[in-house]
Parts: structure tokens; sequence; C-alpha cells
């Protein structure tokens, strides 16, 4: 027992230690071969995060107050539901794990920026796909979804271009901003149901 117990665990560590390995050597082939001449416009958008996403559920709020439209307001809460409980998630997990940024741990990583938070996970690409997502459940057209998501996927590959994330990093971020979109859609639409049972649709 004690041998396989034993063969787990190093199976285990090997994984992990491969996963580990193809993190770092993926971000070194994203930040050593960068196009330095886009290097204003990657800080532009990846500086974009946080102000985009809190940007957008207050203007859209406000469009509601000025038309008098509920559903706008309701819509405008909803993004921004998820936009505090992706944060709330992103600090949580970035306390518990305090994984190190990637060019504290490897030298050769170039970081354009300095971050004074921990690396796991990117609190800007969580924001940015919180948004997005929400922002696409909200108003489902064509002209919304495309233009959210190609934002939110810049702002993931601009924090592993700078240097101040791992692939790792950036996918966690996306699936918490995306899973707490989805979330605070359910909850929404539970609570909805419970005040008034007839009602099919979060916004009607």
């Amino acid at each position: 027992m004690s041998k396989i117990l034993s063969l787990f665990i190093f199976f285990f560590c090997f994984s992990i230690s491969n996963a580990q390995n193809s993190d770092i050597d993926l971000l070194k082939k994203i930040n050593s071969n960068r196009n330095t001449g886009i290097e204003s416009t990657m800080i532009g958008i990846t500086n974009s995060a946080m102000p985009v996403s809190i940007g957008t559920p207050v203007i859209i709020y406000a469009v509601g107050l000025i038309e008098k439209d509920s559903t706008t307001k309701k819509k405008a809460i909803f993004i921004g539901e998820t936009l505090a409980a992706s944060a709330f998630v992103s600090i949580a997990l970035k306390s518990s794990t305090k994984r190190d940024r990637p060019y504290e741990t490897y030298p050769e990583i170039d970081n354009v920026t300095e971050e004074s938070s921990y690396s796991f996970p990117s609190a800007h690409t969580s924001a940015a796909f919180a948004t997005a997502i929400s922002l696409s459940m909200a108003y489902p057209k064509w002209y919304v979804i495309a233009p959210s998501f190609l934002w939110a996927g810049a702002v993931g590959y601009s924090r592993m271009y700078l240097g101040v994330h791992y692939p790792t990093d950036v996918l966690a971020g996306a699936i918490v901003g995306s899973g707490s979109a989805f979330l605070c859609y359910k909850l929404n639409k539970w609570i909805n149901k419970k005040r008034a049972p007839h009602q099919k649709k979060l916004w009607e």
C-alpha cells in the first residue's frame, strides 16, 4: 500500500512539474518573441481593463436613468454584480495561493511593467471576461459579443506579453470572470423567479 501511495505521489509531483514547465515555456515564447513595436498598444490594452470594466455598468445605468428604463438599469446592475463577484474571487485566490510574479522567479522574463500583488489569478483578465460575458448575456448581439470577446482576449494576452502573468494565471482569470457572470445570471434568474413566478426571462 505504501509503495502504491509513493508511486501516486511521484506521478502527481511529476505532472505538476511538467505543467509548471509548460507554463513558463509558453510564457517565455510569448514574452521573448514579442513585437516591441506594439508595446505601447499592449500597455494601453492592459490599462483599459479596469476603466472599461467599471465604466460599462456605470454608463449603462446612467442611460437607464436618463431614459427611465428599468430593464436597462437591471442589466447594468447585473454587469456590476458580475465584476464585483470576479474581483472578490480573484482577491481571495491571490491571498490564498500567493504565487510570485513570473519575472520574480525567472529573471529572463522581460517585464515591461511591475505589479505589487500576487500573480494567480490575473485580476485584469478576470475583470475583462466578467465584463465581456455579462455584457454579451445582457445584449446578445454579434456586434456586442464579438468586440467584447476580442477585447477580453487581448487583455489576457497583454498580461503575458508584458511578462506579469503566467498563461495559467490568465486562464484562471478568464474562468473566474466567466464563472462569475454565469453564477450571477443564474442567481438573478432564481431571485426574479421567486419574486414573480410568471416571469420567464431575467430582463422581463
